[in-house]
Formats: C-alpha cells, sequence, structure tokens
C-alpha cells in the first residue's frame, strides 16, 4: 500500500522542463534512491515533497493526506543535507534539540529523544561537543539524529555522504541502512553515486533529463535493465544495436548472430551483456574475437578493453593472481545466452 504518493508531479522553469510528470508511490518503510545524472531533476523532486519548491503541476499524498500546498515547516518531515547545516554555536545535544523545540515539544520529552537518538547512531558520550569538534562522519550522525528526532513519517536525504572520503563513505552506508532497518522510517535518498543507491537501497528510480527512466530493485535493475542509459548508468555494459526477427533465439548485427534466451523483444533492438559475464575462451568455442588494447587493475578484478569487429567490448575477470591476457593479445570471447538481455532500440519504430 502507497504510504508516500507523487501524482503527476511535475517543475517547470519558463520553457525547462526540471521535471515531468513523475508518477512514485512509495510503501511504508521503504528505502528508495532518486539515482541520475547532474541536472536529472532529482533533488529538485526531493525539494517538491519537502516542500522547497511548488511544484507546477500534480500532487504529493502522505498518508493519503495531500500536503501539495503545505508549508514545510507543517510537514513533519526529517531532512539530511549534504553539508549537514549543524548549528555551529550549539552543542551536539542542542542541534538535536532544535527541531523538537520548533515543534513546542516539552523539555522533559526532548532530553528523553536526545539521549536515545543519540545512543542510536553512538554519539551518547559526545553530547556536549560543537560540531567542530566532530569528524565528518559524527558530524552526519548528528544530522541524521536531528532529522529523527522529530519522529517524522518520511526521512529526506540529499546526498548525505556527497563530502565523505572514499573509505568512511563505504562504512556510512551501511550504517545509515542499519539505522534505517531500525527505525524503520520511510527514506527517500538523492545520490548520483550508483554504489550507494544499489547498496542502501529497496528501490531505485533512476532518473534523467526531468525524466524516470527505470524503477526497480538494484539486483532488477542491474540484470534486467530497460535499454542503454539504464544498463551503462548502472555500472558498465556492453550495448550493440542489431536486429532480431520474431521468434528466433539470436540477434543479428554486422553479419554476426549473437545468440538470446529471451524471446519476447523483436525488431530493431539492443542488445546488452555486462562485462563480469564475458569470458576469454579457445578459439574453437569463440562468440568473438579481438585484440586487448588496455588492460587495468582494480584490485579485486582486471579490466580489459577488447578491439573487435562489433567494436571496443569490456571483460572483468576476477583477480585469481597473474591477469590471463596482456596488452596486445589475440584472444577469444564467449558468454551464456541467458547472460544477454535484449531491449528494444531507444526511438526505434515497432
Amino acid at each position: 500500500m502507497s504510504f508516500l504518493q507523487l501524482n503527476g508531479l511535475s517543475k517547470h522553469y519558463g520553457d525547462v522542463v526540471a521535471v515531468g510528470q513523475c508518477e512514485l508511490s512509495v510503501a511504508k518503510g521503504e528505502f528508495i534512491s532518486l539515482l541520475g545524472p547532474s541536472g536529472c531533476g532529482k533533488t529538485t523532486t526531493l525539494q517538491m515533497i519537502a516542500g522547497f519548491v511548488q511544484p507546477s503541476s500534480g500532487r504529493i499524498l502522505l498518508d493519503g493526506r495531500d500536503i501539495t500546498d503545505i508549508k514545510p515547516s507543517r510537514r513533519g518531515l526529517g531532512i539530511v543535507f549534504q553539508n549537514y547545516a549543524l548549528f555551529p554555536h550549539m552543542t551536539v545535544a542542542q542541534n538535536v534539540s532544535f527541531g523538537m523545540e520548533m515543534q513546542g515539544l516539552a523539555s522533559g520529552e526532548r532530553n528523553r529523544r536526545v539521549a536515545e537518538t543519540l545512543e542510536l547512531v553512538h554519539l551518547g558520550p559526545l553530547a556536549q561537543r560543537y560540531p567542530k569538534e566532530l569528524s565528518g562522519g559524527q558530524r552526519q550522525r548528528v544530522a541524521l539524529a536531528r532529522a529523527l528526532a522529530i519522529q517524522p513519517p518520511v526521512l529526506l536525504l540529499d546526498e548525505p555522504m556527497g563530502a565523505l572520503d572514499a573509505k568512511l563513505r563505504e562504512e556510512m552506508q551501511i550504517e545509515l541502512r542499519a539505522l534505517q532497518h531500525r527505525v524503520g522510517v520511510t527514506t527517500i535518498m538523492v545520490t548520483h553515486d550508483q554504489a550507494e543507491a544499489m547498496t542502501l537501497s529497496d528501490r531505485v528510480v533512476l532518473m534523467n533529463k526531468g525524466c524516470i527512466e527505470q524503477i526497480g530493485r538494484p539486483y532488477d535493475m542491474y540484470e534486467q535493465p530497460n535499454g542503454r542509459f539504464s544498463s551503462t548508468f548502472l555500472g558498465k555494459a556492453n550495448v550493440f544495436a542489431g536486429t532480431r526477427m520474431q521468434g528466433r533465439d539470436c540477434v543479428e548485427l554486422q553479419g554476426y548472430r549473437l545468440p538470446a534466451s529471451d524471446l519476447a523483444t523483436h525488431g530493431e533492438v539492443e542488445y546488452i551483456v555486462r562485462p563480469e559475464k564475458l569470458e576469454f575462451t579457445t578459439p574453437e568455442t569463440a562468440m568473438l574475437a579481438g585484440r586487448v588494447e588496455a588492460r587495468v587493475f582494480l584490485g579485486n578484478h582486471w579490466l580489459y578493453q577488447v578491439q573487435t569487429p562489433l567494436g571496443l567490448v569490456q571483460i572483468s575477470q576476477s583477480n585469481k593472481g597473474s591477469p590471463s591476457s596482456a596488452e596486445g593479445d589475440t584472444v577469444s570471447l564467449r558468454w551464456a545466452a541467458e547472460h544477454a538481455h535484449v531491449v528494444p532500440r531507444a526511438g526505434a519504430a515497432r
């Protein structure tokens, strides 16, 4: 059942469509990421939910109540910004208490919630410190505690880990997901980081040019992208344009016939296969051959770029010691039909 619903939500700035006819239903307790490149409309969508930006059209429903025209301060939503927006002259405890003061809660209840929430984010001993005395990760926890202390129906996160270094960012992703599970609050997060969205989300909303491209669970989005943009934004992908005759178990392109197990899509198509699905093989079993143009070591795997008759192909191989091929080698490639995903080609006549 939908807890937060966006019905035909759009935002125009003159002739510029920042967000166009956004439709989204979010279940209670769900963690949703709005993912996409800069300028795709994800932050504008979050700001419309928060009430900072007035929609050009459409409605926002929260637990069946229309909040579209309600002031931000009266929506009761918890918000965490990328820069945390902590008050430098207030202690950690005072920062966490601030939102509850605005709600008019009695001091006894405020103190109880401050202690409870700081314990939840493992900052109890730091209650009397000031923001300048905290690390980046600790400041983020204070911002989360302040947002959660008001017991919001929805928690909004705007690039909450954008200011953290890579190692701390990974640690905080795990901590944030565990915290959201414990509290059970419905959460909407804006991010441009694919790994972050995949790690944290129950579902990912992928946006591009003001529109929703695809919505789904992280695994489904990765394994079954609905087109070139989805496949290449959510990780790496080899994408080939070809043709498939109805009922045929292959896609034809440039004289090659590449296997495909999904028979539902035909006509002008895009044939998508992830780099980790490809493997080096013998010439006798090869589907494609080429020359290694580049080889990059990435710690847990090797990434190869192979020039083939179909163009440049990427192959990812787990690090099990020495690499199997060097730059300049002629190699043979293969993959299983079930690992190829076929979708209609964007803009093609059906």
